[in-house]
């Protein structure tokens, strides 16, 4: 059952950004890019076993904010790519301040809610800190290299359409191995052996490959309808 519901996550995932990006253009990406940063370190507390390993649910969200990277990087240039990190970073900021706040608050003697929120959004210094960190690195490196496989094809070959699947597995693939390996180091080294360090790793960056192989065709989608847009509209 769990891996059938992961497959229609990503399905339902990826199909609501491209759906997103045909009806509201980058602002639709930028709102998605807010949600996917906030609701991915709140998925990331739920440990799921799917496909023999034990994994956490925010990787396949987490992974769609590259999607939504490499479709602004393709479609609307690498400011704009950098912008929707911009924005999960500040709303993810936001969230923890908020969600820090209510923890401040005095429930009610006939309140039932407020224990289930202290288990959810008490969460230790260091997986916060690391899971920050991670997310900047990661992600504007993944803008970074996407335009540099860019530059190097379109020189190479003259070509500036051609490639799109190298440079976005090439950038994807191995700005989440980064990804996998600063986490697990930042968050988990000393806590746990180095075995154990190694199969969080090794599961999490084999579901990063999985989705990074599934987002291309959406990417292709999506600048295929960017150019059909632009032709209808004289641009």
């Amino acid at each position: 059952m769990n891996e059938l519901l992961l497959f229609v996550s990503v399905a339902l995932i990826y199909g609501v950004i491209l759906l997103s990006y045909m009806l509201f253009g980058k602002s639709g990406l930028y709102a998605l890019s807010a949600v996917a940063s906030i609701f991915a370190n709140i998925e990331v507390l739920i440990l799921i076993k799917a496909f023999g390993m034990e994994q956490t649910l925010g990787n396949v969200l987490f992974a769609s904010t590259f999607l939504m990277t490499d479709i602004l990087s393709e479609c609307e240039g690498k400011k704009s790519a950098n912008k929707a990190v911009y924005i999960g970073l500040f709303s993810t900021l936001f969230f923890l301040a908020l969600s820090a706040g209510w923890l401040c608050f005095i429930p009610s003697e006939a309140d039932t809610a407020m224990p289930a929120f202290r288990a959810i959004f008490t969460a230790t210094p260091r997986i916060v800190c690391a899971s920050l960190v991670v997310y900047v690195v990661s992600q504007f490196f993944d803008v970074w290299l996407y335009h540099k496989w860019w530059a190097f094809t379109e020189k190479k070959f003259g070509d500036k359409n051609r490639f799109l699947w190298l440079r976005n597995n090439g950038s994807t693939l191995v700005s989440q191995m980064i990804n996998s390996l600063l986490f697990t180091t930042l968050a988990f080294a000393g806590t746990y052996d180095f075995v154990t360090l190694l199969s969080i790793f090794g599961s999490g960056y084999i579901i990063f490959i999985f989705t990074s192989l599934l987002d291309t065709p959406i990417v292709y989608l999506a600048r295929r309808y960017k150019a059909s847009r632009n032709m209808l509209l004289g641009q």
